[in-house]
């Protein structure tokens, strides 16, 4: 069953965040960044880099990731003012 299982840490991180305190709510939470990367289907590498300052999260995965790591808010859950 390699990759198929979740664990109750894969789960977006509550936005909004900074790069600093993404870092800080892992080691809080003792959670590997690895292994969450893998469970949501991020490349550990985009997720890395966003963590860095290397990647700004503009579009594709890295703007998936940045999503998933509270760096951006998720589009699609903020209302549209009418």
């Amino acid at each position: 069953m390699k990759g198929s299982r979740k664990s109750p840490s894969a789960a977006p991180l509550p936005y909004p965040q900074t790069t600093d305190t993404a870092k800080a709510w892992f080691t809080r939470h003792g959670i590997n960044k690895s292994a969450w990367a893998r469970d949501l289907g991020i490349d550990r590498m985009v997720m890395v880099d966003l963590l860095r300052g290397r990647l700004k999260g503009l579009r594709g995965e890295a703007h998936r990731a940045a999503i998933a790591l509270g760096l951006k808010a998720n589009p699609e859950s903020t209302s549209k003012a009418a």
